[in-house]
């Protein structure tokens, strides 16, 4: 069978789904044919319903649930972010370094709600 998915507003068409083709293979088929790493998930909108799609969810049996109305749910391909151990190119934080210290203490009193912080420089 073949399954209707958006991948960045184009309609792209996975086939040989069958019955035991669980989500993370549609998923998997999808980034290799585009060529793109980094981690991925299955939206599948109906009307005003919306939702991820598990990984291990055989993608057949979750459309068949909606019954006639299945042509009517929509499955979008969505990054959601890099690879584990995957560089972005993000800059990194720099360190700086500390000039003073400060300690603080917070004190309670028993009576609930009332406390005072202390602050003391070193």
């Amino acid at each position: 069978m073949e399954v209707k998915v958006y991948v960045e507003g184009v309609h792209r068409i996975v086939c040989g789904v069958t019955e035991k083709t669980t989500c993370q293979e549609v998923v998997i088929a999808l980034a290799q044919a585009l060529g793109r790493t980094g981690r991925y998930t299955l939206r599948e909108k109906f009307k005003e319903y919306e939702r991820n799609v598990t990984p291990d969810e055989r993608l057949l049996e979750a459309l068949e649930k909606y019954g006639e109305q299945a042509k009517e749910v929509q499955l979008t391909l969505k990054h959601i972010g890099p690879s584990h151990g995957e560089e972005t190119n993000q800059p990194k934080a720099q360190m700086r370094p500390l000039t003073k210290v400060y300690r603080r203490t917070l004190r309670f009193n028993t009576n609930p709600g009332c406390a005072r912080e202390y602050s003391r420089q070193k």
